[in-house]
């Protein structure tokens, strides 16, 4: 027999990219790599428990209370702190027991019974139960405040609305309730039924904090000036989950974040005494300091850096790509109201140059808003194939021939989905142009501004931004993007709204394979409120002394079981 883990041999960085691409037709077979992962790295021994483990995080985050964020730099820290009710296998999208150690759904779906993990203590001390629980649930439902409600962007996808709607585009609301039958049950009742429930309760978002925390500390306090929100002393300074590390302290100016182990963790104890997560923004310096020696781990390292690394002695793992890049158009202009402008928009960009040349081996061109390997992908789209007369012909049609565009790009960022931005936009500004589209061009920060102008404020004509998948439906891509009225998009056809909360509310599967089917055309063909432009797959890597981290394709990766050696 051969090299059970091929993408360990000289060279097999090349093989590692394909491996990922066949792990996108199933996102399981991740185990298989995680495992052999394990095994290799088991052999080198347990490292040092008293070791800091340093990672580069791409970003600064918003803050640390996770109903309040919606992104993967928030995202990261909060996953070492917190435990959520049910997980992701590790290396997988398949669920498992997390702080629940079961979960029964009701047979019309409406009422899920978590039996709780007994013995679990909050990092203050208090203990977790199902009142505890409840009291997340019912904070969450019976948030005020607008501008508070705004920023729960993951509750409002999930849950539809709120107790007491204060924006326009909240719907009526699917919770209804949560009962706690005892210490160690938590009943939770909808009002209907929710496809995408209890998946999305992996959600990061939706991570259970200590109640005692969240009163002590004025956690639901939020307040906006302008485009800006400023959160309580619970998001930036006390944040208080269940995890195996707890928070120590962050440095606003340099974007770092301290957090140490919880040696009474419920599960398997942190292998290293701490955790600290750095911000260093472009890709360029992350690398250089792995090789440095300065930091430990590096998220989204640049494709044709993979086989240096691993000359090197560093350690690449590529995860299959489970996420999406689109330009989103914002119909809020009323030229990018005529389907024809959007259109000829999709013609102009030449998709296949792009992904060829800017995006790593194994990245794809995206012919809808979600990957193949989700239950309802359609296969026969309306296809935007890259025509240049076409779009200079739809243009003059619309009566949009002259047509100037603000074009929002991120800066002080690298995403799975977008590895580059500058170089992204660049390149479909210059197609744009040559079609005679006027761009001006507009940068801001990934969580200075560019975030709250796109999602709150809606200030663009055209942005660049994407999605890793969180859970494995259908609705967690089109549902999120497309299910509601919102600002980045100023999309606002209630028919598809109904159409995919239709999809989303049909108990049969068959049935709402075809209906998410249907959905994906219509998105593609009968509205484009953006253009798909890739699926890619994302690698993270690691000094040569780091053992035990097992990739995830959802990006959610756990660093508890990382040891270091040294």
């Amino acid at each position: 027999m051969g090299n059970p883990c091929p993408w360990n041999q000289p060279g097999g960085y090349v093989y590692r990219v394909r491996r990922a691409l066949a792990a996108a037709v199933s996102v399981g077979l991740a185990v298989s790599m995680a495992a052999c992962a394990k095994s290799e790295r088991g052999e080198g021994g347990e490292g040092d428990s008293n070791a800091t483990l340093t990672i580069a995080g791409t970003g600064k985050p918003k803050n640390f209370d996770p109903i309040f964020n919606d992104d993967g730099e928030s995202f990261r820290p909060a996953r070492q702190i917190y435990d959520t009710l049910i997980q992701n296998k590790a290396g997988t999208a398949d669920l498992e027991p997390a702080l629940a150690t079961k979960w029964d759904v009701s047979p019309d779906g409406k009422e899920i019974t978590f039996t709780l993990r007994e013995g679990v203590k909050f990092q203050d001390g208090s203990a977790f139960n199902a009142a505890a629980v409840c009291f997340n649930f019912d904070r969450w439902f019976n948030m005020k405040g607008a501008a508070a409600q705004s920023q729960m962007i993951y509750y409002a996808d999930t849950f539809s609305g709120f107790a007491k709607n204060e924006t326009d585009s909240a719907g009526d609301p699917i919770y209804k309730s949560c009962t706690a039958k005892d210490d160690k049950t938590a009943v939770v009742a909808l009002n209907k039924f929710r496809g995408a429930l209890p998946a999305a309760l992996t959600l990061t978002a939706f991570s259970i904090s200590s109640p005692d925390a969240l009163k002590k500390y004025d956690a639901d306090k939020v307040t906006q000036s302008g485009d800006s929100f400023t959160y309580s002393s619970y998001a930036t300074e006390h944040p208080t989950g269940t995890g195996p590390y707890k928070f120590e302290k962050y440095d606003a100016a340099s974007g770092t974040t301290t957090l140490v182990r919880n040696d009474d963790y419920w599960g398997e104890k942190a292998k290293t005494a701490k955790l600290v997560i750095r911000t260093i923004e472009t890709e360029t310096a992350r690398k250089q300091e792995l090789e440095a020696g300065s930091v430990d781990i590096i998220d989204f390292p640049a494709a044709q850096d993979w086989k240096g690394l691993e000359s090197k002695g560093m350690k690449v793992e590529v995860r299959p790509a489970f996420n999406i890049l689109y330009l989103g158009m914002n119909e809020k202009n009323p030229k990018l109201k005529d389907l024809r402008v959007r259109q000829a928009i999709a013609y102009a960009i030449n998709r296949d140059q792009l992904v060829k040349t800017k995006f790593p081996e194994g990245a794809e061109v995206a012919k809808e808003f979600m990957p193949s390997t989700l239950s309802g992908y359609a296969d026969d789209v309306t296809q935007y194939n890259y025509d240049p007369a076409k779009a200079k012909s739809l243009l003059a049609a619309a009566g949009a021939s002259n047509l100037t565009l603000k074009f929002y790009y991120p800066t002080e960022v690298t995403r799975p989905y977008m590895p580059d931005p500058k170089a992204i936009f660049t390149s479909i500004a210059a197609d744009l142009t040559a079609v005679g589209i006027k761009i001006t061009p507009v940068a801001r920060p990934w969580n200075g501004g560019y975030k709250d102008d796109i999602q709150q404020a809606g200030k663009q004509d055209l942005h660049l931004l994407g999605w890793t998948g969180d859970y494995n439906d259908a609705y967690n891509f089109v549902g999120t993007f497309f299910g509601r009225e919102k600002p980045e998009f100023g999309f606002t056809d209630k028919t598809a709204f109904a159409q995919i909360a239709a999809a989303d509310a049909e108990p049969d599967a068959d049935k709402r394979k075809a209906d998410y089917e249907q959905v994906n055309k219509d998105l593609v063909g009968k509205y484009l409120p953006a253009v798909p432009i890739s699926h890619s797959p994302p690698a993270i890597a690691t000094a040569g002394n780091i053992d035990g981290l097992v990739a995830s394709p959802l990006t959610d990766e756990r660093f508890f079981t990382v040891t270091k050696k040294s």
